[in-house]
């Protein structure tokens, strides 16, 4: 049977007893090992806030499909905006992913220096003024963003914690960082489609770390390699799920995993989610973090290098497969995954 990543109190993190925080430390430690997953109660970012993130999604997905296409992604140069329905298609089987995005990072006008220099990802938010109250939409989305980002760091100081590094190493890295928040709304899946149907692929995500708000509709799985089957990430009251990704993997020199896993929206009813995805500063240059003297198992690159192969993997070419996407390489807790993806389930 399948195990499911563990729910942690990161509570510990911000308590001053040491003997809490280096068990904190060590489950995480753990959890980043097994999973590359874990759940974390006690994050500090307001109830009131999640709940407000949430009915933003509700509010803008409620728009007609030819207002959300008005601010579709695909206009700018910096990926902020709409991502129409099954814009994404990871396993390559079907159709596309059945979800509808829209993406939004720190907003930086025009000309600000960072945008003006053309820092990657760096750019002007687009916020729909057809959305009930489009300046309490804008509040609620920087407001979301900043925790966000501000959690972001707190989690990262664990990671460096766990490798026996100072709190602060990580500084360099969060400085003006590539930092995007999606809000997706997945449609409910009809029991008559296809068994390949996802509203998303099975796939690992791109950068350092992800935390994910999910409401109660279930449907993200996790790839457990123990069992060689999916694991359901149930939604937990309070609870923020946190990710690596192939980033923080590669940096950590496979040390701590980036998984695999997907979303199947059988709930009957539509699904939201809030990804954010925390990728750091994007001339920030990655090398393996050294480990008595491990020979390093990937040459530096920049965030900048890391993200933009990726992403270009994602939206018409790439996908799941042995060449694409790190599905061998990933060591034996994806014994198996290969099989569940591009086989039968």
């Amino acid at each position: 049977m399948a195990k499911a990543p563990p729910v942690i109190d990161f509570e510990a993190f911000y308590t001053t007893d040491p003997h809490r925080k280096a068990a904190l430390v060590q489950q995480v430690h753990q959890a980043c090992q097994e999973y590359g997953f874990f759940q974390i109660i006690n994050h500090r970012v307001p109830s009131d806030l999640r709940v407000a993130i949430l009915q933003a999604a509700q509010d803008l997905f409620s728009l007609p499909v030819e207002v959300k296409e008005k601010y579709s992604k695909d206009a700018g140069k910096t990926s902020r905006g709409y991502e129409r329905l099954r814009s994404q298609n990871f396993e390559k089987r079907g159709p596309g992913d059945l979800k509808e995005g829209f993406y939004f990072g720190k907003h930086l006008a025009s000309d600000h220096p960072s945008v003006v220099a053309g820092h990657f990802f760096q750019g002007p938010n687009q916020y729909p003024s057809e959305v009930a109250d489009p300046t309490r939409f804008r509040e609620v989305i920087d407001t979301y963003h900043a925790a966000m980002t501000d959690l972001s760091q707190d989690i990262l100081q664990v990671l460096a914690l766990m490798m026996g590094l100072d709190t602060n190493w990580f500084d360099g890295f969060n400085q003006e960082p590539i930092a995007t928040l999606r809000l997706l709304r997945y449609p409910p899946q009809k029991s008559e489609e296809s068994s390949y149907e996802r509203g998303i692929g099975a796939h690992t995500d791109f950068g350092g770390i992800t935390i994910l708000l999910q409401d109660d509709k279930g449907g993200l799985q996790v790839w457990d390699g123990e069992s060689s089957a999916w694991a359901d990430v149930e939604p937990v009251p309070d609870a923020l799920v946190v990710n690596l990704g192939n980033m923080m993997m590669r940096w950590t020199n496979d040390r701590y995993l980036s998984n695999l896993h997907r979303v199947i929206n059988r709930s009957g009813e539509t699904r939201y989610s809030v990804p954010f995805f925390y990728d750091g500063n994007g001339a920030f240059m990655v090398e393996c973090i050294d480990r008595d003297g491990e020979e390093a198992r990937y040459p530096p690159m920049t965030v900048q290098q890391i993200l933009e192969g990726r992403y270009a993997d994602t939206y018409g070419v790439g996908g799941i497969s042995p060449g694409k996407q790190p599905v061998v390489v990933m060591g034996e807790l994806l014994k198996g995954a290969e099989k569940a993806i591009l086989g039968e389930e």
